[in-house]
């Protein structure tokens, strides 16, 4: 078969990938698959005298019913330097991070297309529900038909050079019809398979993981002091890397309402507590944005953003600032801007690109000295 023809699944054993090797197959595709050893869990091992983790064999054994060219990527290394690294250096700088939106571009899929290159394969595909579109000689993701699955939040960073290769066969599918697509292919056992962990190496409370991974991290950070927005202290907290915007429980104080972390400060590891009312805001700073074409999303009449993996999205406008930086003006009420996190900008259903929620510090004043620009924008002087 010819190399247009010859296609690179990125395998992981579970529903989605081996559905979707069925469906490239019936299409009339030469399905190669890869599996990639990201991170050995010792739960994904059924038995102490096995080598390799559970998703590999399970892949193994998909590609063997199907008759595919299988191969395994030992990126154990890369993956901890790369993913692993950038998960524990934000958390250390006071930020929450996003490895899934990383990991795609830095990661999964630049290794699918280096193994698609090496295996004499046109396509990558991967088992995302999300859909592609061209448009003016670019190609853009849309939402995937499952709002409960769409994963079009993860896939903003992804390059044209990547997404120009790629192939999503499940973005118009729900998952109940991928599982009952798989239990009629024969694989009803499969089917019926749970979900994948949201942070592929983790299967934990977090704090667990940096403990293991930096055992000097309390030494590092230490005890600090929970505060109000006025600066006075309310009490201690074990370090600033345990918690994120927005949270409620486990904050271990007892202030008589309901209190939820403001803003989280590296520098004084101090962490400011307030009402839900002191978490709402009308404007948001994001930093390295990355877009197909970034007239068409300043522009955009009917913009929208989402601030994290299925929340709503919140209507918006947005100019660039001198620093490179974009200002979004929320056209409705927003909550819990969380630095370190993505913000995905949509026209209706299709990504307009994105960046990473910046620190928000003097937001206040970047606003107040940039409102006009708004008002410009709408005509209204």
């Amino acid at each position: 078969m010819t190399k247009d023809k010859r296609v690179l699944v990125g395998m992981s054993g579970g529903i989605d990938s081996s559905a979707t090797c069925i469906m490239l197959q019936e299409q009339g595709y030469e399905v190669v698959g890869v599996t990639m050893r990201t991170w050995d869990i010792p739960s994904h091992f059924s038995s102490p005298a096995q080598e390799q983790p559970n998703e590999i064999i399970e892949a193994q054994h998909v590609a063997a019913r199907l008759g595919i060219e299988h191969h395994v990527a030992d990126v154990r290394e890369e993956f901890r330097k790369v993913i692993v690294q950038y998960f524990i250096d934000e958390y250390m700088k006071g930020r929450t991070p996003n490895p899934c939106v990383l990991c795609n571009p830095l990661f999964k899929e630049r290794i699918l297309c280096e193994w698609a290159d090496r295996t004499g394969c046109q396509w990558i595909a991967t088992g995302h529900y999300c859909r592609l579109e061209d448009r003016n000689g670019l190609r853009y993701i849309i939402t995937g038909d499952d709002p409960v699955k769409d994963q079009s939040y993860f896939l903003w960073k992804l390059p044209q050079s990547i997404l120009k290769r790629m192939l999503v066969p499940l973005g118009g599918m729900t998952k109940e019809e991928v599982r009952n697509y798989l239990a009629g292919k024969g694989f009803e056992a499969k089917a019926r398979g749970g979900e994948s962990m949201e942070i592929c190496f983790i299967d934990r409370d977090y704090r667990e993981f940096l403990r293991e991974h930096c055992p000097d991290i309390d030494e590092k950070i230490g005890p600090g002091w929970f505060v109000d927005s006025k600066g006075m202290k309310l009490g201690q907290h074990q370090g600033f890397a345990y918690y994120t915007i927005g949270q409620r429980r486990g904050l271990g104080i007892a202030l008589g309402e309901p209190a939820y972390v403001l803003k989280i400060n590296p520098e004084k590891n101090t962490v400011m507590l307030g009402n839900v009312e002191q978490l709402k805001t009308e404007y948001m700073l994001v930093e390295s944005p990355e877009t197909p074409d970034l007239d068409e999303l300043l522009a955009c009449p009917n913009l929208s953003v989402r601030i994290r993996y299925r929340s709503r999205p919140i209507p918006c406008q947005v100019i660039l600032l001198d620093n490179g930086c974009l200002l979004v003006k929320f056209n409705t009420e927003a909550s819990a801007i969380t630095p370190g996190q993505s913000a995905v900008f949509y026209d209706a259903n299709r990504v307009l690109g994105g960046g990473f929620i910046a620190s928000q510090h003097g937001i206040r004043k970047i606003s107040a000295e940039n409102s006009y620009k708004f008002d410009k924008k709408n005509g209204q002087i």
